[in-house]
């Protein structure tokens, strides 16, 4: 399958998302901010990228931004807890600024698979 860039802060949140990927056959980079997801994104080249959107360092919307000015066909999937408000507020402009598709935390790993696998089929 797809090789999957997960940029997110919380160590328990990327291990949850690795498992689901690994076991349906996915294999996956993590990234525990956006400048380290940045820096992985260009050595790595994934198929897609899951971005997590409050992170120290660098965030999850400049990071979204900068990898869809160089990469513009790579699908993103940006997601985000941020509490319900905020973190809606956060993933619809997430998905303004060049996220393919949005998921707010908490998530079955089911339902990130399944969308992984559309996004990668070019079906989202």
């Amino acid at each position: 399958m797809g090789k999957i860039l997960v940029i997110d802060d919380d160590a328990a949140h990327r291990r949850v998302i690795k498992l689901a990927l690994t076991r349906a056959s996915h294999e996956t980079i993590e990234a525990k901010d956006g400048l380290e997801g940045l820096n992985s994104f260009k050595h790595e080249q994934p198929a897609l990228v899951i971005c997590d959107i409050v992170m120290p360092e660098k965030e999850g919307i400049a990071t979204i931004v900068e990898i869809r000015a160089v990469a513009p066909d790579v699908p993103i999937i940006a997601i985000s807890g941020g509490g319900l408000n905020i973190g809606l507020h956060y993933l619809d402009l997430a998905r303004k600024l060049g996220a393919n598709a949005i998921l707010a935390k908490p998530f079955r790993p089911a339902e990130l698979v399944e969308l992984v696998d559309r996004l990668l089929a070019g079906e989202a």
